[in-house]
């Protein structure tokens, strides 16, 4: 509820674009936080795979660190969207 009243508030502020900035660049942050999410699967999946076939694991290993680094990329560009929300749009409110 308390979200509530603050979003209430922000929006009868006079500065309402500012806010609405800050509700964007929250909203970016959030996808770089389920971003991690999705690294924490994936490295728990390639680790079940490897120990369920060492044999396989150098492969399962090399497709992990591939799918992690994609991963990171999509969290990296969150934070640069949400750091341009911020200074660029933030500065015309």
């Amino acid at each position: 509820m308390a979200i509530l009243n603050s979003l209430v508030a922000l929006a009868t502020d006079a500065n309402i674009n500012l806010g609405l900035v800050a509700i964007g660049a929250g909203i970016a942050i959030l996808t770089a936080g389920l971003s991690s999410i999705g690294e924490g699967w994936i490295a728990c999946h390639a680790i079940d795979a490897m120990s369920r076939n060492p044999e396989q694991a150098p492969k399962f290993q090399s497709v992990m660190i591939l799918a992690i680094a994609l991963d990171e990329s999509c969290g990296i560009y969150a934070l640069i969207v949400s750091m341009l929300i911020m200074f660029v749009l933030g500065g015309r409110a």
